[in-house]
């Protein structure tokens, strides 16, 4: 496969170049439904030959084991990748500190993640999850004094509220820290949510987005249909299982999937790379995670960067998956016109993305 990269991307307010599609490897050494390593190490060469440089993982995915390949798979090409990984769930059960995003998980999980990678840094570490119990002040400090000893070149952030991030991201501001640079959180034609809080956020306070999920969990790409909806099993080691455990795999979702499959049909292309490049329309987006499972997954989602919608394909998709707008946004919408510009036609500071 040749490059097809014809513009690499910026993350957040940093001046990092990453690829507009990041390979992710949450599959990677997964028992059962997972990716082995010798599919892991195929997909591996496959993204970085097409361009690639943004890789992502997490010391929770397979328990570590996602890590350990990686660290095997990139030896001797490290350098050309940007590496991000993550810290807070659970490692060692029954280990109160190992998990959370206290300074003792942090700087542990980091020198574990380091081993496992086979590297001496970590380009971006990522707070996978807020615990509800740290201060945000210890969780920065943690991340500057990693960054000073350059065990991690960047910061970011990943399912966590909306207020809290741009809290931290102001703590970090007045006191010199390293800033937050990268916001993970899902983001798909199913969960538009995000879009009345975390997107603004991201835009305003310098933080690039990297969707995770952008495909729903596989619901976007036609593999589910109604029938599928009766299962009595949610059993968790299946995709199926977690797709409906977690309500990913709903009727609305599946009427999203069907005009999805619609404007793909008209596109010749894949629902999954109509999935993929509707998310690349949303201004704050720097590049989506793709979670193939195998090579052939991940050179049909490749094909994502060469989608260009219509006016009207865009229009349906967006009224197909529309949210309903909520507090505050409802009172400023309607209060916008008369009652605070006076009528007067004044710019927005960030235009609509679509």
């Amino acid at each position: 496969m040749t490059n097809t990269v014809e513009q690499y991307r910026l993350l957040g307010r940093s001046g990092l170049r990453v690829s507009p599609l990041s390979l992710g490897t949450m599959t990677f050494g997964v028992p059962g439904w997972g990716t082995e390593l010798d599919e892991a190490r195929a997909m591996v060469d496959c993204y970085l030959e097409w361009g690639g440089n943004f890789i992502d993982t997490a010391n929770f995915y397979a328990a570590g084991k996602a890590e350990h390949m990686l660290g095997e798979i990139l030896a001797g090409r490290r350098d050309r990748v940007v590496l991000s990984t993550k810290y807070s769930l659970m490692m060692e059960p029954g280990n109160p500190n190992a998990s959370g995003n206290q300074r003792k998980n942090l700087m542990q999980s980091v020198e574990a993640s380091l081993k496992r990678l086979n590297t001496d840094y970590i380009d971006l570490l990522y707070l996978h999850l807020w615990d509800n119990r740290t201060p945000v002040e210890e969780v920065l400090r943690g991340f500057d004094d990693l960054v000073r000893q350059g065990k991690v070149l960047y910061v970011g952030i990943s399912d966590t509220p909306a207020w809290q991030v741009s809290r931290m991201q102001a703590i970090a501001d007045l006191r010199g820290w390293s800033p937050l640079v990268a916001l993970q959180i899902p983001y798909n034609l199913t969960e538009r949510t995000v879009e009345q809080e975390f997107m603004p956020m991201a835009r305003e306070m310098g933080l690039g987005v990297i969707p995770w999920s952008p495909l729903a969990g596989g619901v976007l790409t036609g593999k589910y249909q109604r029938k599928d909806l009766d299962a009595e099993s949610k059993d968790m080691s299946s995709r199926k299982g977690i797709n409906l455990a977690t309500g990913r795999l709903t009727h609305s979702a599946l009427d999203i999937a069907e005009v999805v499959a619609q404007v793909a049909e008209e596109l010749q292309c894949s629902a999954a790379q109509v999935a993929l490049a509707w998310t690349l329309q949303e201004q704050a987006v720097v590049a989506p995670t793709i979670g193939a499972r195998n090579l052939e997954q991940l050179k049909g989602n490749l094909g994502a960067m060469s989608v260009t919608f219509t006016e009207d394909q865009l229009a349906r998709l967006d009224e197909i998956s529309a949210i309903d707008p909520c507090f505050p946004h409802t009172m400023i919408d309607t209060a916008t016109g008369n009652m605070m510009l006076g009528n007067i036609d004044v710019a927005p500071r960030w235009p609509t993305s679509r």
